[in-house]
């Protein structure tokens, strides 16, 4: 006889194992399908080992630019063996039995959903009052010509190198992009980064495109930008990529930071009743609904493919489905570059503020004029806040900040802008001195609203 839950999740990342856990915590029957590893892209392949590996280097670059302290140098080999024990060795086998314990089934193999509220999950089936399509997203490898013939690596190979290469090439100029190149170049790898378009980070405000190529540059990075690959061909031990503006990269490997599409294939979502968008992506409304007791969350649903994002989705989802539904709201939604130094966002950018038709004030503030902080925590800083204003309603749309620890000190303006604090308010804050939060003290002083 086909087992029937109350609520069956598909595919077991943050956002999967955030509406799981808050189900289970509510005394719900609930069946957990996956494919790989609990934890998902995040916790194996994507954050967790991306920034362990970041780490080190960030932390040697603090100790040259500190008055007073010398000595620090990177070992790959411990910081690959901590990689290893922060992904948990590639193995969920805790996890799945933490789940168990919790009350919860969990089962193993690709699901397919074959109707509403009915999956096919490995051998067997499975019926269940909801489902929770939580399936995420892949790496797109471009269509280039000769590209089986090369090395090349997506993040999976990136953050589970065991040896690294002499020799990388990194396309694409996205966060990923960014992150890996300098992790790698970091660890003494010559790296070039090819990027088709005319800045780094293009969804975010110029400048933060212009300060991270700087900061790239000066961690040896070669930038190339406003160029594709047209092909690739192997030669020798070479990797090469032939380049649209007539030059070619020759590598080690091959690095493809070309973005991510939703997890969707051979899911038969349409099947319970969902709609699908031009990316294969699930589309939700604002309780991550889509369609009759069937819901998804995180990169699956092409909405924001940020873990916080797939993590705030679970909790929506499940809160609906438990009864107290709310709305999401992802206005102000901090976005983080785990460059060196760090690079944040939160809010509109001013290109998006035009779209719709808001007229704005903006100022761009030299922490290391405006601040003492700067100077104690480094020598020679560096450093850059950006504000951007609604000039009629007074309430801030959004901030950038690059600089030393900026994904901490951007929650500032992304509460703000969630909140639609009054500017009058933002300005009456007292911030700790010294610190990287008396910046937004100073930019609004400098603000013209």
């Amino acid at each position: 006889m086909t087992e029937h839950f109350d609520v069956a999740v598909l595919g077991m990342g943050p956002g999967g194992e955030v509406a799981a856990g808050r189900l289970l915590a509510a005394g719900r029957k609930v069946a957990l399908v996956e494919r790989e590893l609990i934890g998902g892209e995040c916790a194996y392949w994507a954050c967790i080992p991306s920034k362990t590996v970041l780490r080190p280097p960030e932390a040697r670059t603090a100790v040259r630019r500190a008055a007073g302290v010398s000595g620090a140098e990177l070992d790959w080999a411990a910081t690959r063996d901590y990689r290893d024990v922060m992904a948990r060795a590639l193995d969920d086998s805790a996890q799945a039995a933490d789940y168990t314990e919790q009350g919860a089934t969990v089962l193993r193999g690709e699901a397919r959903i074959i109707g509403p509220g009915r999956v096919r999950a490995g051998h067997g089936e499975i019926t269940a009052e909801h489902l929770v399509v939580a399936t995420g997203s892949e790496a797109v490898v471009p269509p280039v010509a000769g590209l089986e013939e090369i090395t090349t690596w997506t993040n999976r190979e990136a953050y589970t190198v065991r040896d690294l290469p002499e020799r990388a090439a990194v396309v694409g100029g996205g966060a990923v992009g960014v992150e890996t190149a300098t992790f790698l170049a970091r660890f003494g790898v010559e790296v070039t980064l090819v990027h088709r378009g005319d800045r780094l980070l293009e969804r975010e405000h110029p400048r933060v495109g212009e300060l991270a190529r700087d900061r790239l540059a000066a961690a040896g990075v070669a930038v190339r930008l406003n160029a594709s690959a047209d092909r690739a061909r192997r030669e020798g031990d070479d990797s090469v990529l032939e380049l649209d503006d007539g030059h070619e990269v020759a590598a080690d490997v091959v690095v493809l930071a070309t973005g991510r599409r939703p997890r969707t294939d051979g899911l038969g979502a349409e099947d319970a009743g969902a709609g699908l968008g031009e990316r294969g992506e699930v589309l939700v409304d604002e309780h991550c609904r889509a369609g009759e007791n069937l819901w998804a969350v995180g990169d699956v649903t092409g909405v924001m493919p940020f873990t916080h994002v797939a993590k705030y989705q679970g909790r929506i989802a499940a809160d609906a489905i438990l009864g107290r539904p709310r709305p999401a709201d992802y206005e102000g939604i901090p976005r983080v570059v785990f460059g060196d130094p760090e690079i944040a966002a939160a809010g509109l950018t001013p290109k998006q503020a035009q779209r719709r038709g808001i007229r704005t004030a903006s100022v761009e503030l030299d922490l290391a004029q405006s601040l003492a902080r700067p100077w104690t925590y480094e020598q020679d800083p560096g450093g850059h806040l950006g504000l951007l204003a609604d000039a009629d309603r007074k309430v801030l749309l959004g901030a950038w900040a690059v600089g030393p620890m900026a994904g901490e000190w951007i929650h500032q303006a992304s509460l703000a802008v969630r909140a639609q604090l009054p500017l009058e308010t933002l300005r009456d804050q007292v911030a700790q001195f010294p610190t990287y939060h008396e910046a937004y003290q100073a930019a609004l002083e400098q603000l013209d609203v």
